[in-house]
């Protein structure tokens, strides 16, 4: 039986896992959540965001094993449950994943939101302002971007600035401040249909190149409220809400939205001394790592910290404030993160893209 449900269903783990197995498997599925069992006996759920509070706690996720993380307090269903009532509790409590049960806790299926429901579940409403930055110009996507700039490249069948726009208005926000430069008309004609009650676009200029967050001066006396920044080669496919109250929670003044980055090097790995003595190998190592994706969240009082009219990188603004306020940072999957700024980057982005539909 355990040998059918593991062909059906792509998530299923054993509880002999490690976080970072783990985060492989979550990261070809196409949900965030894995289902742990020991052979045939259901144990838990292990979600993405269990995953995140380990990294955050600094869990080694190479040699831990996700009975340390996951929760095993879980709703299921049983098999004589009929899927009328299967459903009416997952509607009543938003749940996403339903995994069933016999009697011996053995377990028998399992049933999603997505495939039983309609309706996508309603997403938080996020009271911020977004700055999307999207005055480059496009250098390494040449020669695209000659012709249109790297705002309205397509990814399926929208330009990535307006993919950007609408999901963060899935969380209700309505006004978006627009940094541009290059070709800035064609961006505004193309965004003018797309500007409602529902959807207020600012657009402010930088005459000359003012680095990743510079621009912002021109427009502090405008933004009093939580800011998402995103720069607009990129989309995050997450929860946005998720991502806020991590910040707010935290009392973080920024809040870096990163992709955990795992490696493997096919070589062995050679440590020398300062001689050239070998002092260690280490054979096809793996790292984790955290991306920067290009995603932020300040706190209004820290645009006050961005010099007029200069060349200034939000790195270096992060590393201001990181000596004397608070700088977070939050993980995504690295499958969250879909990146434009290069060719090969922008072809992944693509093939992801047509074989699995980007959807909060």
């Amino acid at each position: 039986m355990i040998q059918q449900i593991n062909k059906k269903y792509q998530n299923i783990i054993d509880i002999n896992t490690t976080i970072i197995d783990a985060l492989k498997i979550m990261n070809k599925s196409s949900i965030n959540l894995l289902v742990i069992v020991d052979e045939t006996k259901f144990i838990g759920l292990l979600s993405i965001g269990d995953i995140r509070r380990a990294i955050l706690n600094n869990i080694d996720m190479n040699t831990t094993y996700i009975k340390k993380i996951m929760r095993d307090d879980i709703l299921v269903a049983h098999t004589e449950d009929s899927m009328g009532f299967i459903k009416g509790i997952m509607l009543e409590d938003r749940i996403v994943c339903m995994p069933v049960v016999d009697e011996f806790n053995n377990l028998q299926e399992i049933h999603y939101w997505d495939e039983i429901f309609s309706e996508k579940k309603v997403l938080e409403k996020i009271d911020v302002d977004v700055v999307i930055m999207a005055g480059g110009f496009g250098t390494r996507l040449k020669p695209i971007t000659n012709i249109i700039p790297k705002p309205l490249i397509p990814v399926g069948e929208k330009p990535i600035i307006e993919i950007i726009i609408d999901n963060f208005m899935k969380h209700q926000v309505s006004n978006f401040y627009i940094s541009v430069n290059y070709k800035a008309k064609m961006i505004e004609d193309y965004l003018h249909n797309k500007e409602s009650s529902k959807c207020k676009l600012t657009y402010f200029t930088e005459d000359k190149p003012l680095g990743t967050i510079g621009s912002l001066y021109l427009i502090k006396k405008q933004l009093n409220k939580t800011i998402f920044v995103s720069n607009c080669d990129i989309i995050i496919e997450e929860d946005y809400y998720d991502i806020y109250k991590y910040h707010k929670e935290n009392n973080n003044d920024i809040t870096v939205v990163s992709a955990i980055k795992h490696v493997e090097i096919p070589y062995g790995v050679m440590e020398t001394d300062v001689g050239g003595s070998l002092i260690g190998m280490t054979e096809k190592p793996e790292y984790t790592f955290q991306i920067n994706t290009g995603m932020y969240i300040l706190e209004p009082h820290i645009i006050k910290e961005i010099p007029d009219n200069k060349f200034y990188h939000i790195t270096e603004l992060i590393e201001e404030i990181n000596k004397k306020g608070k700088v977070g940072v939050f993980p995504i999957p690295e499958k969250s993160w879909h990146d434009i700024g290069q060719w090969k980057e922008y072809t992944n982005t693509l093939a992801k893209y047509s074989s699995t539909p980007i959807s909060l």
